[in-house]
């Protein structure tokens, strides 16, 4: 890939250049790449912030997901 970093008048980066044939191969990977700057919806970050809230107040509540997986397959 052939990016191009883009600056402004004080030479701060501002930007990227991504040729065509890259940004193509980019959406034909990853179809949902257009809509990742998107705001999210009110009730998405009401939800966000309460699970934020409650693993601040028990940080021992949360747990690696591969222990998930293991107790779902000893069920089995």
């Amino acid at each position: 890939m052939r990016l191009q970093i883009i600056q402004d008048g004080q030479g701060k980066n501002a930007g990227v250049f991504i040729p065509m044939e890259d940004w193509t191969l980019i959406k034909n990977n990853y179809p949902d790449v257009d809509s990742l700057d998107k705001e999210l919806p009110e009730w998405q970050k009401n939800m966000l912030d309460k699970r934020i809230a409650d693993i601040a107040k028990n940080p021992t509540s949360i747990r690696p997901i591969q222990e998930l997986f293991d107790e779902l397959d000893s069920d089995l």
